[in-house]
């Protein structure tokens, strides 16, 4: 099998693949902004861009690092990244994020390429967004509005969407700003200025009017995650239930946790070298060498400074790694920063709970990376597991490493199972470690190690 035939066989969905890249914006489309409903609401459509950086805190290469993870952030979501530029700092200017003298240097920076977007890496008050637009004449975003865009890009799913929205409109709320003379406007009156039922009132503003109508959205779409979480608890409850053990795959974005999950099970997910290609969580049925079945979710990656309002919209999902036995925790061994990587995905595990889960480091990308950064990897995380799911080089001591940290059944016992019990045969199969099992005239001979609920099934037929 060739490499190019390898690597469709494990970097599935390529025709949703081929469907996201027929979407990427074209070039040439200025970004404005837009009068909508009276009130700007900062929709991104993101084309030549500037990039702009404040270094408080780290060294030389940290700060070129923070930078580089920017622009890909930028071309991910569609920009072509003309410069960039980084002030040191003690900390942001409360004003207008970078230094006075740094804001003419933008200014000057946007007229000389013609660029129509700033991007800054950190998360804007919105009147440092407002000041700084002001002064460069282009639209300014910042780094939580550039990973908004992103996802609301790569949303697939309805639950995905309406994460995605809620994100978004937790994040707008705080940043409507009247257009013109708008935000005088009251919406008093007979008709209440076009508003209607429930727009009437003594001097609400049209601004206060669209914040209303914004906060109704996100009680609607809360009401609708929290039906569509209700179905994934019935699942995770269903797994209890048959004592499944369940895995998630965690770690930071691009750093192959779908290829991994295709590897290891088949199940072809859409793999791109993008950051947040994934984000909605695929779980598939595994099972080890000696039987034990088990389940592998693939949750969305994690990021450097995740925005709040992001990881609050998708902690339905990312409870999915707080519930699960172990933790799959894939790094990207090839990245500049891997260790900074790992303290990101375990700040955010902290964050949701899952910080006490027992887990399994995965160096991943080996055949990529330095063997000198894997030997210090190595040497700082000794129970870490070396693979590279592109080439599958890695891939058998990952599973031994699996079998080792899954929970083992430790009742030992030999059962005569009559024919009409196949349930409890389907059990023995789907959670138990079979030393021998065979057919015999009066039912199914089978000696096994069982966990504590199936040996209590069991009792009437155990034989010595």
């Amino acid at each position: 099998m060739t490499e190019l035939d390898d690597d469709l066989l494990y970097d599935g969905g390529k025709e949703d693949l081929a469907a996201r890249h027929s979407l990427r914006r074209v070039s040439g489309m200025r970004t404005e902004l837009e009068d909508i409903t009276e009130v700007e609401y900062r929709e991104l459509r993101l084309e030549r861009v500037v990039l702009v950086s404040v270094w408080t805190t780290g060294t030389q290469e940290d700060a070129d690092n923070a930078m580089a993870e920017l622009k890909l952030l930028a071309e991910t979501a569609g920009s072509e990244v003309l410069d960039a530029l980084v002030q040191r700092r003690s900390h942001p200017d409360p004003a207008t994020y970078v230094g006075r003298g740094k804001v003419e240097e933008i200014a000057e920076v946007v007229r000389a390429t013609g660029a129509d977007t700033v991007i800054c890496d950190g998360e804007l008050e919105p009147a440092q967004l407002r000041n700084l637009e002001d002064r460069v004449k282009v639209k300014v975003v910042d780094r939580t509005a550039l990973i908004l865009d992103i996802f609301a890009q790569h949303a697939k799913s309805a639950e995905g969407k309406a994460q995605v929205e809620l994100a978004q409109l937790q994040y707008l709320k705080q940043r409507l700003r009247g257009w013109g003379g708008n935000l005088s406007r009251q919406a008093g009156g007979r008709v209440a200025g076009g508003a209607g039922i429930g727009g009437r009132g003594p001097g609400e503003t049209r601004i206060e009017t669209d914040r209303r109508r914004i906060h109704t959205r996100i009680a609607q779409l809360r009401r609708k995650l929290r039906e569509m979480e209700s179905t994934r608890e019935s699942k995770r409850a269903e797994r209890k239930r048959n004592q499944v053990p369940s895995v998630a795959i965690v770690g930071y974005t691009n750093a192959g946790k779908s290829s991994l999950l295709n590897r290891l099970t088949g199940a072809g997910v859409l793999v791109e070298d993008a950051l947040f290609a994934t984000l909605d969580p695929t779980t598939r049925r595994s099972e080890t060498d000696d039987g034990r079945v088990f389940t592998l979710t693939d949750t969305v990656g994690f990021v450097r400074h995740l925005p709040h309002d992001l990881v609050e919209a998708f902690r339905s999902t990312l409870e999915e790694s707080a519930q699960a036995d172990l933790l799959l925790h894939v790094v990207d061994a090839s990245d500049p920063d891997p260790e900074g990587q790992i303290t990101a995905v375990r700040t955010v595990l902290t964050e949701i709970g899952a910080a006490g889960l027992p887990e399994l480091l995965v160096l991943n990308k080996s055949d990529a990376a330095d063997p000198a950064t894997i030997m210090g990897l190595r040497a700082q995380h000794p129970d870490s597991v070396v693979v590279s799911a592109r080439t599958g080089r890695g891939l058998e001591d990952l599973k031994a490493a699996l079998e080792e940290w899954l929970p083992r059944p430790e009742i030992a016992l030999t059962v005569l199972v009559p024919y009409e019990r196949g349930d409890l045969v389907d059990k023995v199969h789907k959670t138990a470690v079979i030393d021998s099992l065979e057919h015999t005239g009066e039912g199914t001979l089978i000696t096994a190690r069982v966990r504590a609920d199936l040996a209590d099934e069991l009792t009437e037929f155990i034989r010595d």
